[in-house]
């Protein structure tokens, strides 16, 4: 389920679902399919695999990797525009998007 907010009162989005991010830390790519305005895992997942001890109160997106099957929880921090316009491979790619227009992925449209 997704649970897309693009502003708070404290806080408004860098990246957009379907926007394609580079990771600036782990030189990967990857396409943003959710968005949390602040951070929304546990304390546990926190210390464990948030290394650089990126800050809570900032946006945190879901992103596919490009050219891999996993999904990843990334803080605003270590992400930037990827300007490659090169495409996400990823298995997962259909089920959130259908196609790309102006670089952006289209998010594919959901029934209830």
């Amino acid at each position: 389920m997704l649970k897309f907010n693009l502003m708070t009162k404290q806080n408004s989005v860098k990246f957009t679902i379907g926007q394609i991010i580079h990771h600036k830390m782990f030189d990967y790519r990857g396409v943003v399919v959710d968005v949390d305005p602040v951070f929304n895992s546990t304390e546990e997942w926190y210390e464990k695999v948030a290394l650089s001890r990126p800050p809570k109160d900032k946006p945190w997106y879901y992103v596919l990797v490009d050219g891999a099957t996993h999904q990843t929880y990334v803080a605003e921090k270590n992400l930037e525009d990827d300007k490659s316009a090169k495409h996400i491979d990823h298995p997962l790619v259909g089920e959130f998007f259908n196609g790309v227009k102006d670089g952006i992925y289209v998010m594919r449209q959901r029934s209830n």
